[in-house]
């Protein structure tokens, strides 16, 4: 029995022993060997390996490439602008026994490195490119350059560093307002450009339209004119014609229009000399009637014309006027 439990223990101590003395490194991992805590061979080969028990430590770092996302960080451009710059970092271990003696054994100590390194790296290269450029196609180049310089300061570290890119550029939210502020001022200015077009070209053919109305009223007056002028030329020329023809019946129905146009009203008065031109015709009725010798040469109707074409309130004056001549033909 105590042969047994022997036996059994001392098959548990060597399948400890194995165990503790075989270790497997995978494809994806390199291990480091240390020693009471120090380094004392890096495996970087895939298969079954072994080390002292109990004395040796193992320990593995990932061969694949590893990310880390840097925190937003506000970064003040060549311009003088500001942007909130979300970066990721993509870095493989390349040598486990430089990692294991400035970083240590995990990977968080790398990280709070890689994110001072990728910071600064982003606030120089930044500060000298103005914000088209980090919008435009010129950013590739930045990222490049940027790569280059993280991955100069990250080698010290044991690690390559093969990409670092922007994933989001976000403005400050103090410049956001200020950036819609101007935006909001531009297309106000736009408007008001345009505004200023539409009233330049609206001026310009409302004075078009005014040039040609002034010129048509122009032309419309000169022909009227033109017309009116021959219109009167003719009715002179007519009227000379018939002047020249009976000269004295012209003067009679020049004196009958007088007459209509002096007594349509009904109500006119006239204030004349007795021997006045405008009842010439009145008198020479009644003076021809006088030198005929009638005695009725009062009530003749030559004599009788004058108080008839006169109103019926024409002023003694008026009515007057052809008495003087009635009791000059009568003596």
């Amino acid at each position: 029995m105590n042969r047994a439990l022997i036996a059994a223990a001392a098959a548990v101590v060597a399948l400890v022993v194995v165990a503790s003395t075989l270790f497997t490194v995978q494809q994806t991992q390199q291990v480091l060997i240390t020693q009471f805590g120090q380094p004392i061979r890096v495996i970087t080969e895939p298969g079954l390996h072994a080390k002292i028990p109990f004395i040796q430590s193992v320990i593995s770092f990932d061969r694949r490439l590893l990310d880390f996302d840097a925190p937003g960080e506000e970064v003040i451009l060549g311009d003088q602008r500001r942007l909130i710059v979300d970066s990721f970092t993509r870095y493989r271990i390349t040598d486990p026994l430089v990692f294991f003696q400035t970083v240590g054994a995990t990977e968080a100590g790398i990280r709070a490195r890689l994110n001072s390194i990728v910071t600064s790296s982003l606030r120089r290269v930044l500060g000298n490119e103005p914000l088209l450029s980090v919008l435009s196609t010129d950013r590739a180049r930045i990222m490049d350059t940027i790569q280059r310089q993280v991955n100069e300061e990250a080698r010290r570290f044991g690690i390559q560093v093969t990409d670092v890119r922007i994933r989001r550029t976000d403005l400050p939210e103090e410049n956001t307002q200020a950036i819609l502020s101007r935006m909001q001022s531009e297309r106000e200015r736009v408007a008001r450009e345009a505004r200023a077009e539409g009233a330049e070209v609206a001026a310009r053919v409302r004075a078009g339209a005014d040039r040609e109305r002034t010129v048509l009223l122009a032309e419309a007056t000169a022909q009227s004119d033109i017309l009116r002028g021959q219109g009167e030329q003719e009715a002179i020329r007519i009227f000379a014609d018939a002047f020249q023809r009976d000269p004295n019946f012209f003067q009679f129905w020049r004196s009958m229009q007088a007459y209509r146009e002096a007594f349509s009203q009904g109500d006119t008065r006239l204030l004349l000399a007795p021997d006045g031109e405008f009842f010439r015709f009145f008198r020479q009725g009644m003076q021809s009637g006088a030198a005929s010798g009638t005695s009725g040469a009062a009530s003749s109707p030559a004599a009788q014309a004058p108080a008839a074409a006169q109103p019926a309130n024409a002023p003694p004056a008026a009515s007057a006027a052809p008495a003087a001549p009635a009791g000059a033909a009568s003596n």
